[in-house]
């Protein structure tokens, strides 16, 4: 009995995901077990202890420093597939509350980025595309090639100099609240929006040139009508995927954002995780980050191909 070809290929990505994700715990676990630096040592300086050889050696054998490569691996491993991300090196709380408590405000964050890049990109991709190689389209790919060019830290300097030193009207450090989301979504809404505008621009100007557009326009089908109704719903298989891609960065990419207007988010824990060799917490980060970047590609993936089946007869 011949498998259905949508379902065929549903298996199939969903068992590369986990063969991905197993490739990636296996490589950053090493790259864990090599880096320089000893999680043991840094606890005892932490607290204020005194490290001596003896009990150096006592506080690697419990933290389970010890133990061969291999055999940490497979307890770590084994603890993930229970649930189970062990417990932090620095203050023995629970790893998976931590990064929880952590990837709630990250979300939060991303989320309000995201739909803010949307407010941006839209309409301006939408009238670059309807005025193309106008004045307007023009200024329109000024400002992406601008916004697209500035990394996130910059914007961030800036935007904070300007709102929160100059005028005032936000607070430096990011409360957890509307206001305190406002300018690390701004943050990175700049260049994510700029990359979107350029994104939907290219679509809607190669959808544009096919026939069934000059067909419309012949029989005095109105343009915006042609856009809106048409144009755009059949370039929304590509601009989804594109859009899902950029959630994966968003959610990587605010580890820089969070640490710099102090937003309580997961990237914000990561680097505090970093400097305190907290390698626990680290391998779990990248674990989630992995998971959740190859999901959403996932379905991503299935959405695009329902939107637009000329995407699944490529892949056939």
């Amino acid at each position: 009995m011949k498998i259905n070809t949508p379902v065929r290929r549903l298996f199939l990505r969903a068992a590369e995901l986990i063969i991905i994700l197993l490739v990636l715990s296996f490589l950053v676990f090493a790259l864990m077990y090599l880096a320089p630096g000893d999680p043991a040592e840094k606890r005892l300086t932490s607290q204020g202890i005194a490290v001596t050889k003896q009990v150096l050696q006592a506080e690697r054998e419990r933290l389970g420093l010890l133990r061969p490569f291999l055999v940490r691996y497979a307890e770590w491993l084994s603890g993930i597939v229970r649930g189970d991300f062990g417990i932090s090196f620095k203050d023995e709380l629970p790893v998976s509350g931590k990064l929880l408590a952590g990837l709630k405000n990250t979300l939060i964050l991303s989320a309000g980025s995201f739909f803010l890049s949307l407010a941006i990109a839209l309409p301006l991709g939408i009238a670059g595309a309807v005025l193309k190689d106008r004045i307007p389209d023009h200024l329109i790919r000024i400002l992406s090639f601008v916004g697209n060019s500035m990394p996130n830290y910059l914007i961030s300097v800036l935007l904070m100099y300007f709102f929160c030193i100059r005028l005032r009207l936000f607070p430096v450090i990011a409360a957890g609240d509307l206001k305190g989301l406002f300018l690390p979504a701004l943050s990175l809404a700049i260049p994510l929006s700029s990359r979107f505008i350029r994104q939907i621009r290219a679509e809607l100007l190669s959808q544009l040139e096919e026939d069934y557009v000059t067909g419309l326009r012949l029989r005095g089908v109105k343009e915006s009508d042609i856009i809106l109704k048409n144009v755009l719903p059949a370039s929304l298989g590509h601009v989804l995927t594109i859009l899902a891609l950029a959630v994966g960065t968003l959610m990587g990419g605010s580890v820089v954002i969070e640490t710099i207007f102090r937003w309580p988010g997961i990237g914000k824990l990561v680097m505090d995780s970093i400097k305190a060799r907290d390698y626990p917490v680290i391998l779990g980060f990248v674990l989630i980050m992995g998971t959740i970047y190859a999901v959403i590609n996932l379905l991503a993936d299935i959405a695009g191909g329902i939107l637009d089946p000329r995407t699944q007869k490529k892949g056939e």
